[in-house]
């Protein structure tokens, strides 16, 4: 099946590669964007059926290796191909 780790800076943890980003933005004339918030995302192939035991696998995954916990949040996604 296919998951998907979404991982994001933490409201209040600064982001100077979205605010170069937010800059960029505002000086090719694009006003409209006010903040910017740079993440990543994580597609994993994961070899099982079962949805909780990988759901509980891949949010181990995420606390040990995948997200910095400390500053960043995650959310995970779970496409069953099936």
């Amino acid at each position: 099946m296919k998951v998907i780790v979404n991982v994001k800076l933490k409201e209040g943890v600064l982001d100077p590669q979205g605010k170069a980003v937010l800059h960029a933005l505002n000086s090719l004339s694009f006003d409209e964007v006010n903040d910017v918030r740079i993440g990543k995302q994580i597609i994993l192939d994961v070899d099982s059926c079962d949805i909780q035991e990988v759901e509980k696998r891949v949010e181990k995954m995420s606390e040990e290796l995948l997200a910095n916990t400390v500053i960043e949040d995650y959310e995970i996604l779970i496409e069953n191909k099936a």
